[in-house]
């Protein structure tokens, strides 16, 4: 194989991720409008055959949205690529795919560069997880014996190494873009409903009767339906402690994904005698469906709207012919005093798995402005 890379112009980009299972929704061409604060540019790897070298031509075989941030003050960039590029990560001359990549977003002002293989080392299924959890030794998912561990992906982080590449802290800064390293996520492919509500856990199973007994129901939003889901996310900022995202990030989400793909992005509402008292956004690449972002009122919280509109969310992924709904992020604390401790548990109750990606990676192009980079974001 003789790759070279390029610009390419999004159709080519879309019509690529179109034409796999999935890839992240943080790598379609439509996330750069949502980062409308970043430059963006779409990257294409071809495979030339001899003759065919510098004609432009050759196979498209794979691609990587490439988020550029400017250093206040100068015509520098951090190059970031979220859960991406889209390429064979277990090819062999892993350095010829990303060797170029870096010549290139260097000859584009970058300083440093970013990214997030879509690379998953260890899974751990639920019950081995509540086995963590029950013993006192026992704080982090890392410290539980995982059931199912990728060795081609210790191979990746070796070359990654080896090129110079530098593994991110987990949960470091960067620009508040992180993205989650430990995921929470329920397969789809092969099993039934039945199977798949079975393995909830008895809780769990007992607040969607409850729901349903209560008589909540979810129903599908459309872009009307945003300040609604604006008014219940920042009553869930107020008492999760975090800084919530403007109305209008999510107007454009929704703008700009669903004009990429009508089944992009998705609102549910779970409605309590006509009143919403929560409702989530669903994201959809292929056969990969992500409950994104979620939020409920103070009240009413124990007619469970939660559980029945996950439940509903999961079904309707399931009907699309979905191979996994993932439910993103956890902490990887196992602590039932930590504070994220909430969310791993919830999750633990649909029966899924937790999934442990490689995390992000930096390569610094200008060590001494990825160093004061460092030293800026050590200090927000």
């Amino acid at each position: 194989m003789s790759l070279t890379l390029r610009t390419i112009t999004r159709e080519q980009h879309l019509a690529y991720i179109q034409s796999l299972p999935s890839a992240s929704h943080c790598q379609v061409p439509a996330w750069a409008d949502v980062k409308s604060e970043w430059r963006s540019e779409s990257l294409g790897w071809f495979d030339e055959q001899p003759g065919q070298l510098s004609k432009g031509g050759g196979r498209l075989v794979g691609v990587g949205l490439v988020l550029y941030r400017q250093l206040p003050k100068l015509k520098r960039y951090l190059a970031y690529m979220p859960e991406g590029p889209v390429i064979n990560w277990y090819a062999p001359n892993l350095d010829e795919w990303l060797q170029p990549m870096l010549r290139h977003l260097k000859q584009n002002g970058a300083f440093s560069v970013k990214m997030g293989p879509p690379v998953i080392i260890r899974r751990w299924e639920a019950n081995t997880i509540k086995a963590g959890i029950a013993d006192p030794d026992i704080k982090r998912l890392r410290d539980v014996e995982a059931d199912f561990i990728e060795p081609r992906a210790f191979e990746v982080a070796e070359r990654l190494r080896r090129m110079g590449w530098q593994q991110g802290e987990d949960g470091g800064a960067g620009f508040g873009d992180v993205q989650p390293r430990y995921v929470y996520q329920v397969p789809l492919e092969n099993r039934s409903l039945d199977d798949i509500l079975k393995n909830f856990n008895q809780l769990w199973r007992r607040n969607i009767k409850k729901a349903e007994k209560a008589g909540v129901q979810v129903i599908q939003g459309g872009y009307d339906d945003l300040p609604t889901w604006q008014q219940l996310y920042e009553i869930t900022a107020v008492r999760d402690q975090f800084r919530p995202r403007p109305l209008a990030y999510f107007q454009r989400m929704w703008t700009k994904l669903n004009a990429e793909d009508a089944n992009r992005m998705r609102l549910y509402l779970a409605l309590h005698e006509g009143e919403a008292v929560a409702a989530a956004t669903m994201l959809t690449v292929g056969r990969h469906v992500w409950y994104s972002y979620g939020a409920s009122a103070n009240h009413k919280r124990e007619v469970r709207p939660s559980n029945a509109m996950q439940w509903r969310m999961l079904r309707d992924a399931y009907a699309m012919g979905a191979s996994v709904y993932d439910l993103r992020g956890i902490s990887d604390s196992l602590d039932d005093t930590d504070h994220l401790f909430g969310l791993i548990q919830f999750k633990v109750g649909t029966g899924g798995q937790a999934a442990e990606y490689l995390g992000e990676w930096d390569f610094p192009l200008n060590k001494l402005l990825h160093k004061a980079l460092d030293i800026y974001m050590s200090r927000r």
